[in-house]
């Protein structure tokens, strides 16, 4: 029996190429993912595939960046930039969630990147980035008084944001918590503790 992809060649946007290729990498993993299977799972053949981008690398390149840029928008938004800093940074973790939440193939992706390519260093660079204005938040939200002052900010940004991170591993969007649901508990978490008061 012919296979059903093979049979009706698919006509792809770069966009929903992208889809595709990104469920790859997240299944087979990056390396893993050959452009024989790339051209098998769209069913097109890899010259098409070539006449969109120039390889396996640059689909890597342009998945990342979609996450980046979505996550990068957060820390430019009106909630992100006025106000106490502890008000921002608690914006940027509500934002973060609906960020993961809404492009959570391409989130996953980023967050396997180790950094073997070019395109995964670059991602992996961009990430520091986002880390690094975090901490700035979180050592301006102890400057005024809103966040406790005996602790690393740069340890309080990896730890809180790893929480974050840890939900591309099992938040399933028609699952049980809805994405307001998990952001507004890992807001308890990160501001209150589970101490019952």
């Amino acid at each position: 029996m012919a296979d059903t992809a093979r049979a009706r060649p698919a006509r792809y946007t770069l966009e929903d190429l992208l889809d595709v290729v990104v469920h790859e990498f997240n299944t087979r993993g990056y390396d893993a993912t050959s452009m024989e299977d790339l051209a098998r799972a769209t069913g097109l053949t890899k010259s098409s595939i070539y006449h969109h981008v120039t390889g396996k690398e640059e689909l890597l390149r342009l998945a990342v960046s979609r996450a980046c840029d979505a996550l990068f928008a957060v820390l430019d938004e009106p909630g992100s930039v006025d106000g106490y800093a502890s008000d921002r940074l608690e914006h940027v973790l509500r934002r973060s969630v609906d960020v993961l939440a809404a492009e959570l193939p391409y989130v996953t992706l980023l967050l396997r990147v180790r950094g073997n390519t070019a395109a995964e260093r670059w991602a992996l660079g961009r990430r520091k980035e986002f880390d690094a204005a975090l901490t700035e938040l979180v050592r301006l939200a102890m400057e005024e008084g809103d966040v406790r002052v005996d602790l690393d900010p740069a340890l309080i940004t990896r730890l809180v944001f790893g929480m974050v991170n840890s939900v591309a591993e099992w938040f399933k969007p028609r699952g049980r918590n809805p994405v307001q649901e998990v952001a507004d508990t890992l807001v308890v978490l990160a501001f209150d503790g589970m101490h019952r008061r």
